[in-house]
């Protein structure tokens, strides 16, 4: 399936999501935020497909994660994650880099739903 980049400064957030994930068969990272989530976007051997963030977070939050990742990994799907009306709004106007943003709490089911979404939307890869 899918590799997908999970970036979240909770950490049992991050447990809940990934083993969400997991069920659906994607091969999940974990990132405890936006600077360690850059550094692995970096050194990856793969480029992963998905990078599901939460916006709220210390260091690099996620808008600025986003930005990043956007122009360093264009291929990468983006979508993120949070539970602040106020930090949903700041996402807005990033529609042409992210996908979609997630409000927190959310079920199995929803988190699931929003990255098959997500990773179905992605462009295909151009031919050679």
């Amino acid at each position: 399936m899918a590799r997908i980049l999970l970036t979240d400064d909770e950490e049992a957030v991050r447990g809940f999501v990934q083993r969400a994930l997991e069920m659906d068969g994607h091969a999940v990272t974990q990132a405890f935020d936006g600077a360690d989530a850059l550094d692995k976007l970096g050194l990856a051997m793969e480029p992963f497909d998905l990078l599901l963030t939460d916006i709220r977070m210390p260091m690099m939050d996620g808008i600025a994660l986003a930005l990043a990742a956007a122009r360093d990994h264009p291929d990468t799907t983006i979508l993120l994650m949070t539970g602040y009306a106020d930090q949903r709004e700041r996402a807005e106007g990033l529609e042409a880099l992210i996908h979609d943003v997630v409000t927190k709490p959310f079920s199995l089911a929803q988190i699931r739903t929003a990255v098959t979404e997500a990773l179905d939307a992605r462009q295909p890869a151009p031919a050679a």
